[in-house]
C-alpha cells in the first residue's frame, strides 16, 4: 500500500487519504478571509504539478478543495496587491500565468471538486469554476458572485468564459455586470453550483462521493447558449449597453462596457472569451476609476475595524415613528434586533409598521422570514422597552426643546451601559445634553434617508463623550450592517454641512429661472447619483429648510422654496415639491441642451467640495480620507473620483 501524501505551504495544506483522495485546504495566514495572492497562486502551481504526477502514477483519484476558515471559501484576489499589479509590465504575464494554471486544473485526469461555504467571490469563484464539480452549503452565509465591477474591473482569471459556459451568456453577464452576490440556491439554479448540502461538515462527505463517482458539471443548455450566436449576440450586447447606461456612464465606469465589448466579440466561444480577458482587463486595472475605487474599498474596510471587543446588542428602542425613526426601527429588526418603536399613539406607529412589512417583503424571499422580522418589531406607545434596551435612539422632530425633554425623562429609566443616542441631523449634541445629569452618555447616531439604502451612520462625538461611548456607537452601527464615520459635534456635522451649500446653491439658480431638469442632469453627468433639486425633494423641503436654518442659511419668505413649504408641497413624501412625484419617482420635463453638461455639474458641486475642505480644516473629521468616505457614503458623491478631497487634489473637482 502506498503511504498517504502530505504537504504544507504558507497558504495551502494537502494530504491524501487511504482512498487516494487528495484534500487541499486554503488558509491565508493572518487574515480573516482567504484570498488568492500572487504567493498563494505560485504555491498552487507547485501543488498542481504534484497532482499531475500523482494522477499519472495512479496515486491520486481526485482532489477536493476546501477552506480552513469559518468566513468562507475564497473572497477573491488580494486587493492589496492591485496597485502593484496594475503595472503594464507585470499584469499581462501574471494573468496569462493564472489562466494557464486554472486550465491545468481543468485538464487534470482526475476529478477536482470545490467545497464551498461562506464567501466564494471573484477569483475564488473563478478557481471553483475551473474545478470539475462544485458543492455549496445552502445557508444564509454562503455568497457566490463576481463583485469585481465594484472595483472598476471584471473577472480576469478566466471567469468570464467559464461562467458563460456554465450559466449561459445572459445570466453570466448579468452576474458580472451587476456584481450581485448570489445565495447558494440561486447559484445552483444558474448552474454555477452542482450540489447543495445543509451543513459545512457535509462538504467532506459529498466531496468524497463526487470524486469516487467521477462527477462532472454539465454546461448551460443549448437554449441558453443560443443567445450567444452571432446573429443574436449583437442585439443582446446592445441591450446590455442600454441597461448599463441606466446605472453608470461609460466615461465614469468603463468596466461594464469593456466586458460587453468582449462578450460581443467572443461570446460564442468561452475559451476565446478567456483569451480575450487579458487585453481588455489590463487597461482597466490601472485606470483612474479602478485606482479610486480601490481607495474607496480600503477606506470602507477601515471603518469596519472600529468595533469594540465584546460589544453586543440585541434590543433597540426607537422613539419617534416618523419616516426616519420608523425606518431605523425597521432596519434594526431586519438585521435581527428585537425592536420596540415608541410614539404618542398607535395611529402614528402603524404607518411605520406598514413600511417595515414592505421592506421585509422586498428583502426576504420567504413569508416565514417576513413574519419573523415583524415579530421582532413591536409597537410600544408607552415606552416600556426603554428599561430593557441596549440602544435607545431618539428620532423625533428637529426641535431642541423636544429632544431635551425626551432625554431628561430617559436618563433614570435606562439600564447601565445602554447607548443613549440622538438621530439629530444638525443640532449640536452639547445643546441637547444640557438637561442631562451625565451629558457624557449622549452620543449621536445620524442615519440617512432612505435608511435601507444609504450605508453611512455619522457617530457624533460631543466634548463630553469618552472613547468607550463612541466605540459602542460605532460597534452598534457595524452590528446592523452600517458604516460608522466618527464626526465632531458641530452644526450639520459632516454630510449635511457639505450638502446644504450644494443644494441651496442649486435651489437659488432655479429661483433665478434656470431649469431644474438641466441642473439635475448636469450633476448626474458629473457623477452624482441624483441631482440637487431631486435630492432636496427626496430629503423633504421642510427638513431642508430646518437644516439650512440651523446652519445659518437664510430661506427668504418670498422664495419659491418657502412658498412650496407653506403650501404643504414638501417633496416626495407629499407627492409634490419642486417636482411632482408618482410611485416614488420624480416627473421630469425635458432638460434643455447644454454644451458642457459635466462642466456645469462640476460648477454645481464646487460648493460641496469647498465646504468639505472647510470641515476637514476645522477638525470635524479626523482626516481628509474620512471626509471622502463619509461624503461618498452619505451623499453618493462620485466614488470613481475617490471623494471630494481626492477629486480636488487630482484637479477633477
Amino acid at each position: 500500500m502506498i503511504a498517504p501524501q502530505a504537504t504544507e505551504t504558507k497558504h495551502w495544506s494537502f494530504h491524501t487519504d487511504l482512498e487516494k483522495i487528495g484534500w487541499l485546504t486554503i488558509n491565508t495566514p493572518g487574515a480573516s478571509v482567504n484570498t488568492l495572492s500572487r504567493e498563494a497562486i505560485m504555491e498552487l502551481e507547485t501543488l498542481v504539478a504534484r497532482f499531475e504526477d500523482l494522477a499519472s502514477s495512479g496515486e491520486l483519484v481526485g482532489v477536493v478543495i476546501l477552506s480552513g476558515k469559518d468566513s468562507g471559501f475564497i473572497a477573491g484576489a488580494d486587493v492589496s496587491e492591485f496597485d502593484a499589479m496594475s503595472d503594464f509590465s507585470v499584469l499581462p504575464e501574471a494573468l496569462r500565468r493564472t489562466h494557464a494554471l486554472f486550465a491545468r486544473i481543468e485538464a487534470l485526469k482526475v476529478p477536482v471538486v470545490a467545497g464551498i461555504h461562506g464567501f466564494c467571490l471573484g477569483g475564488g469563484l473563478e478557481l471553483a469554476l475551473a474545478c470539475h464539480y462544485r458543492i455549496a452549503v445552502n445557508d444564509d452565509k454562503t455568497r457566490i458572485g463576481f463583485p469585481e465591477v465594484n472595483l472598476g474591473i471584471f473577472p480576469g482569471f478566466g471567469g468570464t468564459g467559464r461562467s458563460i459556459r456554465q450559466a449561459g451568456p445572459v445570466d453570466a453577464m448579468q452576474i458580472m455586470l451587476t456584481g450581485k452576490m448570489l445565495k447558494a440556491g440561486a447559484a445552483r439554479g444558474l448552474n454555477l453550483v452542482d450540489k447543495l448540502v445543509r451543513h459545512r461538515d457535509m462538504l467532506r462527505w459529498e466531496g468524497r462521493k463526487a470524486v469516487l463517482q467521477k462527477r462532472k458539471a454539465s454546461e448551460a443548455s443549448w437554449s441558453k447558449k443560443l443567445m450567444a450566436l452571432p446573429l443574436v449576440r449583437e442585439a443582446v450586447a446592445n441591450q446590455m449597453r442600454k441597461q448599463a447606461g441606466k446605472k453608470a456612464r461609460k466615461e465614469h465606469f468603463p468596466a461594464p462596457y469593456a466586458l460587453i465589448d468582449l462578450f460581443e466579440k467572443h461570446g460564442d466561444d468561452w475559451k476565446a472569451m478567456i483569451r480575450g480577458e487579458v487585453d481588455a482587463f489590463v487597461p482597466l486595472m490601472g485606470s483612474p476609476t479602478a485606482t479610486n475605487l480601490r481607495r474607496v474599498f480600503f477606506l470602507s474596510e477601515g471603518l469596519k475595524k472600529q468595533s469594540l471587543k465584546g460589544a453586543k446588542f440585541s434590543r433597540v428602542h426607537v422613539i419617534g415613528a416618523g419616516v426616519m425613526g420608523g425606518d431605523i426601527a425597521a432596519w434594526c429588526a431586519y438585521r435581527g434586533m428585537s425592536v420596540t418603536l415608541q410614539d404618542l399613539d398607535m395611529e402614528r406607529i402603524k404607518p411605520a409598521l406598514d413600511r417595515a412589512k414592505k421592506l421585509f417583503g422586498k428583502r426576504f424571499k420567504k413569508k416565514r422570514e417576513v413574519d419573523a422580522a415583524m415579530l421582532r418589531l413591536t409597537a410600544d406607545p408607552k415606552g416600556t422597552g426603554v428599561s430593557r434596551a441596549d440602544v435607545i435612539i431618539e428620532a423625533v422632530v428637529e426641535k431642541l426643546e423636544v429632544k431635551q425633554a425626551i432625554f431628561s425623562g430617559l436618563e433614570n429609566k435606562m439600564k447601565p451601559g445602554a447607548i443613549m443616542a440622538t438621530n439629530t441631523s444638525s443640532i449640536e449634541l452639547e445643546r441637547i445634553a444640557e438637561a442631562l445629569k451625565d451629558p457624557a452618555r449622549l452620543i449621536g447616531l445620524h442615519f440617512f434617508n432612505p435608511v435601507a439604502q444609504l450605508p453611512l451612520v455619522e457617530v457624533i462625538r460631543s466634548r463630553f463623550n469618552t472613547d468607550e461611548e463612541i466605540g459602542k456607537g460605532a460597534s452598534f452601527a457595524l452590528a446592523i450592517g452600517k458604516s460608522p464615520v466618527v464626526v465632531k459635534s458641530a452644526p450639520g456635522f459632516l454630510v449635511n454641512r457639505v450638502l446644504m451649500p450644494y443644494m441651496l446653491g442649486a435651489v437659488e439658480r432655479v429661483e433665478r429661472g434656470e431649469s431644474k431638469e438641466l441642473l439635475d442632469a448636469a450633476a448626474v453627468a458629473f457623477g452624482m447619483p441624483m441631482g440637487p433639486i431631486e435630492l432636496m425633494d427626496t430629503v423633504g423641503l421642510d427638513v431642508g429648510k430646518s437644516v439650512a436654518t440651523e446652519l445659518g442659511h437664510s430661506v427668504p419668505a418670498e422664495s419659491r422654496f418657502a412658498r412650496l413649504i407653506a403650501e404643504g408641497k414638501l417633496g416626495r413624501k407629499s407627492g409634490e415639491g419642486f417636482y411632482k412625484w408618482e410611485n416614488g419617482k420624480a416627473i421630469k420635463g425635458e432638460a434643455p441642451a447644454h454644451a458642457d453638461l459635466a462642466g456645469l455639474g462640476r460648477e454645481l458641486v464646487k460648493p460641496l467640495v469647498d465646504m468639505t475642505e472647510v470641515v476637514v480644516g476645522e477638525g470635524v473629521v479626523a482626516s481628509p480620507e474620512l471626509a471622502d468616505i463619509g461624503v461618498i457614503m452619505g451623499t453618493g458623491f462620485a466614488p470613481f473620483l475617490g471623494g471630494p478631497m481626492k477629486a480636488r487634489a487630482d484637479g477633477r473637482a
